[in-house]
């Protein structure tokens, strides 16, 4: 028997894992934010302001004002959404997720039933995600659209309750949270964005909900239908609300252990998500690889965000990190697409204690939420797929190294193994306590992190 959510049609699991065998298989993906607080970029009225993409809620900036200022001047002469999908490509990366609606309201694309967007308030006037959709299918990426649901500031009948009630509310255009009818709002705006997003484009890879706040369970089982009923085979994230996604979402943190239900973590490669040109922390590309490899490792996808400027184009941080990544996705991809667990996840090389960062309570927080770890250090990590078991050795040094998790007192037998990249044969030494292999020595610069292809009789 399966399980069955009242109200939608039946699948069983079967029918399920068919319907995502694409994302389950991809584990790699960017998320883009954009949007009219790109072209703010971390100024507003002359000096820095706060939260970041989120700062017409925590500067309480009205609606009119926010779009006449930035949309005014909103022209992405830079943007390219071919280059930006051909980056996501030469990086590895299988699928694309855009901020189609942010928080803000602002629709990133054209929208017949708002003229609260892109095409209608900006210089710009055009619509990018026609633009990234096409750029997506000549390439071969998934095309996806992220969407605010239950936080918009510019519509009146959007009522929140995080931390507090009206916590995450427009009260200084709309002061009176009580008579804010959020069905009114899923009525008026969400539906009809959602059938255009869903028709417009054609092929919708995923709709990344965010932040269902007081959207109820009928209302979210009834978003769901409407997703199915215009696109059967496309794929919703959990948060969607009332249990109706199919994955859940980790932000910002690693959990820190092997999930057998599909997960997903969506993390910054600097410090926000949206573009901010006081944002200077960036993580190094040795760090992402091995956060790629560590979701990967426990059963996860990695959705990594890049925030592009207000003109369209990447800052170049982030394109020599998606460089970086790509040079090592090149030759090491084949232990990431399409791979699944192995019996754990990883160990600690000879008597390093295991320094797993403790998941963060992470259910809803704004802006600088980032909960993962930045350390650097020696680990071994496992992936797996038919026959074979690949070993992930990070940031190991010495000139051989041992696993301790594939000695022969394992049970597993041995036929060969291999250095990813090269397929030079290893030499290799199986005793009871660990397999010991040799590591060959590292170009200067490269990603610290050599894999290793054991096929196993």
């Amino acid at each position: 028997m399966y399980q069955t959510t009242p109200g939608l049609s039946k699948e069983t699991p079967e029918a399920k894992a068919k319907r995502m065998q694409w994302w389950t298989e991809a584990r790699f993906g960017m998320f883009l934010h954009w949007g009219l607080y790109s072209e703010a970029g971390g100024d507003w009225k002359g000096k820095p302001y706060k939260g970041n993409e989120h700062f017409m809620l925590y500067e309480k900036v009205p609606w009119k004002e926010y779009c006449s200022v930035l949309a005014n001047h909103f022209n992405a002469q830079n943007f390219d959404a071919d280059a930006w999908v051909r980056m996501a490509r030469d990086a590895g990366m299988k699928y694309v997720v855009i901020t189609a609606k942010h928080h803000d309201g602002f629709a990133m694309y054209n929208s017949p039933s708002s003229d609260y967007s892109i095409v209608k308030q900006t210089p710009f006037a055009k619509d990018p995600l026609k633009d990234i959709a096409a750029a997506c299918k000549k390439y071969d990426l998934k095309f996806c659209v992220y969407y605010s649901l239950g936080r918009d500031w510019q519509d009146p009948d959007v009522p929140t309750n995080w931390p507090v009630k009206g916590g995450r509310s427009n009260t200084w255009d709309y002061p009176d949270e009580d008579a804010k009818v959020l069905s009114r709002y899923i009525e008026r705006k969400v539906k009809p964005q959602l059938r255009e997003l869903l028709t417009q484009y054609g092929e919708i890879g995923i709709v990344w909900f965010d932040t269902y706040e007081l959207v109820n369970r009928k209302q979210s089982e009834e978003l769901k239908k409407l997703v199915l009923s215009i696109q059967p085979n496309c794929i919703v994230n959990n948060r969607i609300g009332g249990s109706f996604g199919d994955y859940a979402v980790m932000e910002q943190e690693i959990g820190n252990t092997i999930r057998t239900s599909p997960w997903e973590s969506c993390i910054t490669m600097s410090g926000m998500w949206g573009y901010n040109k006081y944002d200077s922390v960036w993580k190094s590309p040795e760090l992402l690889v091995r956060q790629l490899v560590e979701i990967v490792s426990k059963g996860g996808n990695y959705l990594l965000n890049v925030g592009p400027r207000g003109d369209g184009s990447f800052p170049d941080s982030a394109i020599a990190r998606l460089s970086s990544i790509g040079k090592w996705m090149q030759l090491n991809g084949e232990a990431i697409y399409g791979t699944h667990p192995w019996r754990i996840s990883g160990e600690m090389p000879h008597s390093i204690a295991v320094a797993e960062n403790a998941a963060a309570d992470n259910s809803m927080k704004d802006v600088l939420n980032d909960a993962t770890s930045k350390k650097i250090f020696p680990e071994i990590r496992f992936t797996a797929k038919k026959n074979a078991v690949y070993i992930f050795a990070n940031n190991i040094n010495e000139k051989q190294f041992s696993v301790k998790a594939l000695g022969s007192q394992s049970g597993e037998k041995i036929e060969s193994v291999s250095l990813l990249g090269t397929g030079e044969k290893m030499r290799w030494k199986q005793n009871v306590e660990e397999l010991i292999l040799p590591l060959p020595g590292l170009k200067k610069g490269v990603v610290n992190i050599q894999v290793f292809k054991v096929i196993l009789k």
